[in-house]
């Protein structure tokens, strides 16, 4: 191999021809050629967020929608409720303060899920306009089942909205937007959708739209209405967009159509059980609370007191890199991710790697 392949949970592993997508001749963003590129990739990529609303594609990181979710869901003199179980929902947390809103935040115990039940006690304060949940906590490897505290909150605080944060699950796991009754749901193309830095998506809902337009000083960037606006009119996007990465985008979801959304999520989920085994059998624990654990990286508690630094060095020696754990949990555990273009037959080569590190 030409690079290190990474088993880390982003950037992930790209396919050749992904790559050769971005050397295409650069097209002028707001011509014919573009906007045919543009309108073109919408529709495939809606078959993947499963959903039939709206989708939107911004030059930025996924942090950059947490910003425009809380920018153009929560009104003023109205509360956000900040669900935070993990590194990424702090980084919402601190996303939602840094831009005035009254954010309540609460935490959940790392490795654990966010629960119906967490949801409902905090909302029930009332006051709220929205709540933020990370599906998928690329920092612990626990992924929080959404689709039962989307249930709860219709049934109990309907006027409420649901901001997921899929960033390290969309496409590689099934989250059935419009089924679920998801208000928004953002993500990167750096993870599962094995694309380069530099891309976000988000699938909004109507009556996220609708909100909007009774919430003041939504930014210009980020404001949903205004990127609606544009795709309306056929302008495509207000700002200029990441051509380049626009059309490895457009290469990349008709690999994935072609490979099937099923056929997708049933090879992460045979890697993750694949990376569950090996950390069984090798004496090893899982972090994440029993029944919770992601499909797209597997977080590995260190019981057995390995020193992780030096399994990551021996691992890229071999042409493999695996992570660390994330802040706190330095050395405490270490995350092995099977995303993207991941399956099966790589975790056994990595697995060949590490138990010789082990032996």
């Amino acid at each position: 191999m030409s690079h290190p392949k990474l088993f880390i949970p982003g950037p992930t592993e790209i396919a050749p021809e992904v790559l050769q997508a971005q050397t295409r001749p650069m097209l002028g963003h707001r011509s014919k050629d573009f906007a045919d590129l543009f309108y073109g990739i919408l529709p495939r990529l809606k078959q993947v967020l499963l959903t039939g609303q709206h989708v939107y594609i911004t030059a930025s990181s996924g942090t950059g929608l947490q910003e425009a979710a809380v920018r153009n869901a929560v009104r003023p003199g109205r509360k956000v409720l900040n669900m935070v179980a993990g590194a990424f929902g702090d980084r919402w947390n601190k996303v939602s303060v840094s831009n005035g809103k009254e954010a309540v935040r609460v935490d959940i115990p790392w490795g654990q899920p966010i629960r119906p039940e967490d949801v409902h006690a905090a909302l029930a304060a009332g006051g709220f306009d929205a709540v933020t949940i990370v599906h998928n906590e690329t920092s612990t490897g626990v992924m929080s089942d959404v689709g039962a505290i989307a249930r709860l909150v219709h049934k109990k605080h309907p006027d409420v909205l649901i901001l997921v944060d899929a960033v390290s699950s969309a496409s590689g796991v099934r989250i059935p937007f419009d089924e679920w009754g998801l208000d928004m749901l953002l993500t990167s193309s750096q993870k599962a959708f094995a694309l380069p830095p530099g891309l976000a998506f988000a699938a909004v809902s109507d009556r996220m739209l609708a909100r909007a337009q009774n919430v003041p000083n939504r930014g210009w960037y980020f404001d949903l209405l205004m990127l609606e606006k544009y795709l309306a009119a056929g302008k495509t996007t207000p700002a200029t967009p990441a051509v380049s990465l626009l059309n490895a985008l457009d290469v990349q979801l008709d690999r994935i159509l072609a490979e099937g959304l099923e056929a997708r999520w049933a090879r992460h989920e045979a890697s993750m059980k694949l990376a569950h085994a090996w950390a069984r059998e090798r004496g090893f624990e899982l972090f994440p609370s029993s029944g919770y654990e992601s499909r797209t990286v597997t977080c590995i508690a260190n019981v057995r007191s390995v020193d992780v630094p030096a399994m990551i060095a021996f691992a890229r020696q071999k042409g493999m890199i695996i992570g660390n754990g994330y802040g706190n949990l330095k050395n405490k555990t270490f995350r092995i991710a099977h995303m993207g273009e991941l399956g099966p037959d790589d975790l056994r080569a990595l697995f060949v790697v590490l138990d010789q590190f082990l032996a």
